[in-house]
Formats: structure tokens, C-alpha cells, sequence
């Protein structure tokens, strides 16, 4: 039951404490620092303005990463960032609680890592130790974020949240960005799209697990396996999902990321590619570490991806990138 009161999300505490989780990194952004010489009255005036329901969500400055491809990020303003971290920090616990086991993306203790092991259990459960064949159906959403809907959203959270305050604030949020055509999109920038996003496809999770009844189902983000001894199973489940994201989501599968294959010939999922004893990295994985590690040599970045790497069979990659670390970061 949802037990989460609009007060509390925009009390004067929640506000503050919002903040320090908030700062962790930004301390030398120059809108963070013009933010935080008048704190207590910014964060006063935001409270002021939620509780009179006069708050309207600002304008986002755009610009582009390459990651490896070109994506498309929003940038909110520093007050506007604070109430998804204030919203976020008493709504996720809600929502964690509702969300199956084998979704993965932007859960606390979860991962790619556990992701990664909970498929290699599927997969030895399901081929039985490999003493028969494991199909695999990969699945990933086309233009995931640019393509939420915004009444489909806010319809799945009124069904969720009864408090009509907090919706209010809400509909404010979600519907001040547009991606792909009018009433649709959810800007990368923003913390709450996180959670929204996962609020979105935990539809398609319920859907999946409890009226497919599938048992190896994992997701990660816009991007979801199913694995079963029989591969006619599979392509039946692939066509009552693509109906269930069209008709429920407004959602389309990206017509040329859908794999089905044996576990043994090798799964590209999270990054690597999965086979039935080992697992490699993929080569734009392993391209995307070296570049961003030759952009920004230091220890932490290194100490990262040296941890990344135990998870699978990479001795020379591991060595390699050893050597490009010091080689860049004497020259720092």
C-alpha cells in the first residue's frame, strides 16, 4: 500500500537531505555553487512554491555524449534537480517493493554484474548443465526513452499513487520534456526518469512472468532476455510481447536487435558475449573503456573497469589496459 505523503516529499527536510545526496560529485559546478550561496532561500522558496502548488518545472540545456554512439542528454536546472532527488529518495522504496527480481537497471544492490550471474544460473538451469540446448531470446526497445508515453505513464502511476498532490507534481515533471512527437519522451538527465522508466517496463515484467508464466526472464533497462529448451516457445513469446508493448506501452522492439540463439554459439548481453563456459567482453565494450580511460587517466577510473574486467576471460585485455594507464597517467 502506498504510504508516501506529498508533505513528506516536499518538507523542508526531505528537501535538505535531497541536497547532500544531490552535491556528491557537483561541488564545483559553477550552478551548483550560484545555487548553494543563497541555499537555505532557494530551497525555501522551492518548498514554497510546491505547497502552493505555484511550481512549474524549468527549461533543460541540451548537449550530445558519444557512448559509443551519439545519445541526446537534458540537463534540468539545479532546483529542478533537487526535487527529483527529493521525489526519487521517498518514492523508490515504494516502487523497489513492487518491481519483479529480475529487472535489474538503476536498483539499489543490483547490477550489471548481478545480471550478468543471475543469466549464467538461468542458463545452466535451463541446459541443465549443459546437457541440452539453451535458446536465447534477446529483446531491446526501439528509442526507449525518446518513446514513453506520457498518459501512458502517468496513467500506470495514478494506478499506483493515490495521493493527487503528489501526482500534481508529477504530471509537472513528466510532462516537461518531449522527445519523439508531442506527449512522449523522458529526458536521460533527469533522476526520476530512472525511476519512471522502470515503473514503465515493470508492466512488460509483470506481464512476462506472471501471464507468459516465463520463469528465465531477466531486464536490464530497454534491454531483456528470455531463455527456454524450446525455441518454438520463444517465438511464440516474442510475438505476445511485441503486441503487449504495442498495445499497453505504445512501445516497438528495435526490428534488428532481436536475437534468438543457443547459449552455446555465444550471447552478446550487458556488454559481453555470453557462452556456455566463459564469457568475453564485446569489442565496443572494450573500445569505449580504452577511450574513456585515455580521456580521463586516473586511479579510480582504472580501478573501475581492472574491477569490471575479473568478471570474465580478460588476461591481455587487463594487461593492456594496465599498460595504458601508465602510460597516459604519467603524463597527467
Amino acid at each position: 500500500m502506498f504510504g508516501v505523503k506529498f508533505e513528506e516529499i516536499v518538507s523542508m527536510e526531505n528537501l535538505l537531505e535531497a541536497w547532500g545526496e544531490f552535491l556528491a560529485g557537483k561541488r564545483n559546478k559553477s550552478d551548483v555553487q550560484t545555487f548553494r550561496e543563497n541555499l537555505l532561500e532557494n530551497i525555501r522558496l522551492l518548498h514554497d512554491d510546491l505547497v502552493a502548488y505555484r511550481y512549474q518545472h524549468g527549461a533543460y540545456y541540451h548537449f550530445t555524449i558519444t557512448d559509443p554512439k551519439p545519445r541526446d542528454i537534458h540537463k534540468a536546472s539545479v532546483r529542478d534537480r533537487l526535487l527529483h532527488h527529493a521525489i526519487h529518495r521517498k518514492l523508490y522504496p515504494f516502487f523497489d517493493r513492487v518491481f519483479v527480481a529480475d529487472s535489474f537497471s538503476c536498483r539499489e544492490e543490483r547490477g550489471t554484474h548481478k545480471a550478468m550471474e543471475r543469466f549464467r544460473y538461468f542458463a545452466r538451469s535451463v541446459s541443465r548443465n549443459g546437457t541440452r540446448t539453451c535458446w536465447v531470446l534477446k529483446l531491446d526497445v526501439r528509442k526507449f526513452f525518446a518513446s514513453i508515453d506520457h498518459s501512458v505513464l502517468l496513467s500506470i502511476l495514478y494506478n499506483r499513487i493515490p495521493d493527487l498532490s503528489t501526482m500534481w507534481m508529477l504530471e509537472r515533471i513528466v510532462s516537461s520534456f518531449t522527445g519523439v512527437g508531442t506527449g512522449r519522451g523522458l529526458p536521460l538527465g533527469n533522476l526520476t526518469s530512472q525511476l519512471f522508466a522502470n515503473v514503465y517496463m515493470n508492466e512488460l515484467d509483470q506481464f512476462v512472468k506472471h501471464r507468459l508464466r516465463a520463469k528465465h526472464y531477466i531486464r536490464y533497462a530497454d534491454d531483456f532476455v528470455l531463455l527456454h529448451e524450446d525455441r518454438g516457445a520463444l517465438i511464440r513469446q516474442l510475438h505476445q510481447i511485441e503486441e503487449f508493448l504495442w498495445n499497453a506501452l505504445q512501445l516497438r522492439l528495435h526490428p534488428k536487435k532481436i536475437e534468438l540463439r543457443t547459449y552455446t554459439s555465444g550471447v552478446d548481453f550487458l556488454g559481453w558475449i555470453h557462452f556456455s563456459d566463459h564469457r568475453v567482453l564485446r569489442k565496443a565494450s572494450r573500445d569505449r573503456m580504452f577511450r574513456r580511460l585515455t580521456e580521463k587517466p586516473t586511479e579510480q577510473v582504472f580501478s573501475s573497469y581492472s574491477g569490471l574486467l575479473r568478471h570474465g576471460n580478460t588476461k591481455m585485455v587487463s594487461e593492456e589496459l594496465a599498460n595504458v594507464y601508465w602510460m597516459f597517467a604519467e603524463k597527467e
